[in-house]
This record gives structure tokens, sequence and C-alpha cells, in this order.
């Protein structure tokens, strides 16, 4: 009765046993750095499009400028890091290379000669709301010749 109580245990475990000790080559991914996580949050793995329009706003020093920039569209590519704006009322250069500031994930510079060209810019994103934070200072609006732009400015955009 042990002998057949012993066969019954013993043979249960085997199939188990061996099913733990498979390869699991195909069943993972392999973990993302760092890096890969921001650059997906801001791209969405490829490209991605964040507007002002359905529900977004533009702060500048506490007042609202969403007017301003209603139609404004920002796209961010993964792939070498290029971006190209538009409806950014002379703001944004219409496209250029967008980079990570340093080791510092949470924030980009995007190349070009408008006045938010390289200036570091925090991002937070949540869900389907990336949020732009930077600021212009006054030597480098002065040489914007369409008007004052100086300020701390605030894009909260929604993925198109």
């Amino acid at each position: 009765m042990k002998k057949l109580i012993l066969t019954i245990i013993i043979a249960g475990l085997v199939p188990f046993i061996f099913s733990s000790c498979g390869d699991n080559e195909g069943d993972t991914e392999p973990q993302k750095t760092p890096e890969e996580l921001a650059i997906e949050d801001l791209t969405g793995g490829s490209s991605l499009t964040w507007v002002i329009a359905g529900g977004g706003s533009v702060i500048r020093d506490g007042r609202s400028e969403t007017n301003i920039y209603q139609d404004f569209e920002l796209t961010l590519t993964a792939s070498s890091k290029p971006y190209s704006s538009i409806n950014s009322n002379e703001l944004f250069d219409a496209n250029g290379n967008w980079s990570f500031v340093g080791t510092n994930l949470d924030k980009i510079t995007l190349s070009g000669s408008k006045p938010a060209s390289e200036r570091e810019i925090s991002f937070t994103r949540t869900g389907n709301d990336l949020r732009l934070v930077f600021s212009i200072t006054v030597p480098g609006a002065e040489a914007f010749p369409s008007g004052a732009v100086a300020g701390n400015y605030t894009f909260n955009l929604k993925k198109k």
C-alpha cells in the first residue's frame, strides 16, 4: 500500500518537475533600459503627435496663452529622434532633432534657432497627457523679432 501511494505521488510530481525546467526563451521580452522607457513615453515606441486641441493648454508666467497656440502640434519620433512642429507661433522650429539632457531622462532639448530651441524642457507623461515645462530668458527673447516671448512656459498637451 505504501508503494502504491509513493508511486502515485512520484507519477504526479514528475511531469510538474519537467515542465518547470523548460526553456523560456520565447516567453519573456528583454528588460527595457530607462532610456528606452523614456523614449517610449515621448514617442510611443515609434512616433507620437501631441496637440493642444481636445483639452490641452499653454500657460506663460501664470497666464493662459492657449488661444495663441490652439492649433499647435508637436511630433516626436523614436528612430534617430527627429521632431516636427506646426502652428507654434514661431516659438518652436518647424523641425529638427530632439535629445535628452545628459543623463536626465526627464528633460529634452530641441535643436533649432527659435526661442524654445536649445533649452532644457522638462517633461512628464501621464496616460494620454504630456506636460512640457521650460523657460525663455530675456537675452534669448531679445533675439526674437516678432515679439516678447520671455517667460516660464507650461504646455499641457494631449495625445493625438
